[in-house]
């Protein structure tokens, strides 16, 4: 491998490899592409209070009580397709101001629910493989190869990593299935585990063998790179200190909670001593090191998982509450927690909108973003956590750059399928498919 190509690994005593950003001053020593397509998944679990999330639903009456496995809509959407700008934006979304030139809020997206299992492990599950119903044969899944692998077969040919699987549940307690707690799947019954520890994540994208027995990967990386920097402009000398400090920031945080996880581990608590993590730290952190898997190349596609479904089981929603709360049995009783819920959704959205911030603020071979060349959507298996309803689910899809329009709200049609939407990403990231599970077409309003 030539030292000066944009994908060289940087690699220090032991094999501790990191892989460079893109930059200026080495483009011409390299015959690839200069700008690769990416897509990522970020996965919200059970749904959103409605009434702060979707336009034209501020006043709508709150069911009283739990009404199980409900399949209702709530909302009043428009049954027709409409498409009109994305001007002012509703409680839950307002984190996204600043961004929301860039992203399309899409309603009208439904999935059908298969009888025959849960209801959340399903929404979770079936996610990104909307799979026709009772077509999987031996299963009670309407369980497939999901998005994420399909397109990988395509754009993820050349990366270390063909797909990288996040998730933002620290608990170890084994509350539920597989199911609820992991969207990626290879195939029918075939789970792509995701990674729930951030330092077990950091081993995978920065493989450090034996090296970091003896000392950090970023000081073993560091310096071999130093003559790489004579190479580099002003511009590109920034960048590189710019990106070994976010390295660097990733390693303090990751050390901070496993020494706040050691003491509290000590302490007899009522709840998990996880559960006195810091929500958002964690989350923004697993966040980081998805960013940075992204932008140097290591992946082009990956999900993240900000929780399970169904998991009774406390978190630390920082700045929220004073003790840690289950979103899952607030969810239950939707009329009283209705305040803390809706903080939930938008402490939800506040950690989409800071990854949105990030990727849009590192800069591609053309000028353009990282977020600019990644479809990167916000999503949940379920349209209203109290009622469990499948349709009408949240979706916001951001990036997509000179692919896509941007700063829409896309109102599809009573019924379309959520299918329509992934068969469309597909299409966007240049497969030559025409249909994917149980769609009946694309989003034509996506496409530039």
């Amino acid at each position: 491998m030539k030292r000066n190509s944009r994908r060289n690994f940087l690699r220090g005593l032991g094999g501790a490899a990191l892989a460079l950003p893109w930059m200026e001053s080495l483009s011409a020593a390299t015959a690839e592409p200069l700008v690769a397509k990416r897509m990522a998944h970020f996965y919200v679990p059970i749904g959103v209070v409605r009434r702060g999330f979707f336009p034209g639903e501020a006043n709508d009456v709150i069911p009283k009580g739990n009404l199980g496995n409900v399949m209702k809509s709530l909302g009043h959407q428009d049954p027709t397709l409409s498409v009109k700008p994305l001007d002012e934006l509703t409680p839950t979304m307002q984190p996204l101001e600043s961004i929301k030139h860039k992203i399309n809020l899409i309603t009208g997206m439904d999935r059908t629910f298969q009888q025959g299992t849960d209801v959340h492990a399903q929404c979770a599950s079936c996610y990104l493989s909307s799979a026709k119903p009772y077509t999987i044969k031996g299963t009670a899944w309407p369980l497939n190869r999901t998005l994420d692998h399909i397109v990988a077969d395509h754009i993820g040919k050349t990366t270390p990593f063909a797909t990288l699987e996040f998730s933002c549940n620290s608990h170890n307690d084994n509350k539920e299935s597989i199911y609820f707690d992991n969207i990626s799947w290879y195939g029918t019954g075939h789970l792509a585990p995701s990674i729930r520890d951030p330092r077990k994540m950091y081993h995978r994208l920065f493989s450090t063998q034996e090296a970091d027995r003896y000392r950090d990967i970023t000081d073993l990386v560091l310096e071999d790179a130093k003559d790489l920097t004579k190479d580099l402009g002003y511009n590109d000398r920034h960048k590189f200190a710019e990106y070994f400090a976010s390295i660097r920031t990733i390693e303090t945080q990751m050390n901070r909670l496993e020494q706040m996880r050691s003491e509290l581990a000590k302490v007899n608590f009522d709840e998990p001593p996880e559960a006195y993590l810091p929500r958002g730290e964690y989350i923004r952190l697993m966040g980081d090191l998805m960013v940075v898997a992204l932008q140097t190349g290591l992946t082009n596609v990956a999900t993240f998982m900000v929780g399970p479904e169904r998991w009774d089981t406390p978190y630390k929603f920082e700045g929220l509450f004073d003790k840690p709360r289950s979103h899952h049995q607030m969810s239950h009783d939707q009329t009283r927690m209705i305040d803390d819920l809706l903080k939930v959704d938008r402490f939800h959205m506040r950690q989409y909108a800071y990854l949105l911030n990030r990727m849009n603020a590192i800069e591609q071979a053309d000028g353009s973003t990282l977020l600019d060349n990644t479809l990167f959507t916000y999503g949940s298996g379920l349209g209203d956590g109290s009622t469990h309803q499948y349709n009408d689910l949240p979706i916001i899809v951001a990036g997509g750059g000179s692919k896509t329009k941007s700063g829409l709200h896309i109102n599809m049609p009573e019924g379309t399928p959520l299918a329509n939407l992934w068969l469309t990403q597909a299409q966007i990231l240049g497969l030559p498919i025409t249909e994917f599970a149980d769609s009946t077409g694309t989003v034509q309003q996506l496409f530039v």
